[in-house]
């Protein structure tokens, strides 16, 4: 016995009066509206309706019951209506998470415009760089850059992201420009990240370099500033210097070497319904923001 829909038997037919009209308003037999109400009446152990050939009433228990039932029917409605409502239309909170660097210059003027486009919508901008766990983070959705590896997320491409090699076009003036990767082995580099190799595309086949840096930091802003001070070249990822490079402070170089560009998505738990809040700040990005970068 479904209890929601047996309750719902019970009210309908104390409201007409009547097991036949009661089956007509609900699209059931009779005997369904029948087993309905008995099935509720075994339940709880109670008779809640007097039944004669002629008529049908409430008992004194039936009379309480039907009271406590259409509140609880009323708020079970109230209570579709509103997630329904959510579905449709953005309300409520919404949690994005998104990488520092990138969600402060890219994600933040969008969340600004979303709060300003959805004025039901209260909204928290997690910026972090760790892959955080969204079911158990409490997060609606996230932007990740890069291959995604996993499976329990849907994910929407809404852009593109080079890694790209830069300096400063004063220490390219001093130490010339290099024409191919290996020419890397004279310059100095600036280590954005673990220290390691630096990936290229040679010949379509792919070209680890080893560099040697004179300076090894775990923040873009940081390998940037050097590189425009004339500290060598960097590799990092080109929203990170484009402000530099449209600045005239740094300059592309190796750009027919660069690895092809890794994507940027908006991913959420394939465990939950797209909601109007994600499907919203979705439609936003790829409406009003140009993420594809290098």
């Amino acid at each position: 016995m479904d209890r929601i829909d047996a309750m719902q038997a019970f009210v309908t037919v104390a409201e007409l009066t009547g097991f036949a009209p009661a089956a007509r308003r609900l699209k059931l037999s009779p005997s369904a509206v029948t087993r309905l109400v008995a099935g509720l009446e075994e339940h709880l152990g109670v008779r809640l309706l007097q039944r004669t050939t002629r008529s049908v009433t409430l008992t004194d228990a039936g009379r309480r019951y039907l009271e406590r039932t259409r509140r609880i029917l009323a708020d079970l409605e109230e209570a579709e209506l509103a997630a329904e409502s959510e579905r449709l239309q953005p309300v409520g909170r919404f949690v994005v998470s998104a990488p520092v660097g990138f969600g402060r210059l890219h994600v933040g003027p969008v969340m600004a415009a979303y709060l300003s486009r959805y004025a039901e919508v209260a909204a928290e901008l997690r910026l972090e760089d760790r892959q955080i766990n969204l079911v158990e983070d409490g997060v609606d959705c996230a932007v990740r850059i890069g291959h995604l590896d996993d499976s329990s997320l849907v994910a929407r491409q809404v852009g593109s992201m080079r890694r790209i090699v830069v300096g400063a076009p004063a220490y390219f003036k001093i130490h010339g420009e290099p024409r191919a990767p290996e020419a890397l082995a004279k310059h100095e580099t600036i280590q954005f990240g673990p220290a390691g190799e630096w990936r290229f595309v040679k010949d379509g086949k792919e070209l680890r370099i080893a560099v040697s840096p004179r300076l090894v930091t775990n923040n873009a802003d940081a390998a940037i500033q050097y590189a425009e001070a004339g500290g060598g070249v960097t590799r990092v990822m080109a929203y990170q210097a484009a402000d530099g490079l449209r600045g005239g402070r740094l300059k592309r170089v190796l750009m027919k070497y660069e690895p092809p560009p890794v994507p940027i998505h908006i991913v959420f738990p394939s465990s939950r319904l797209l909601s109007a809040k994600v499907r919203a700040f979705i439609d936003l990005v790829t409406e009003t923001c140009n993420w594809r970068f290098g």
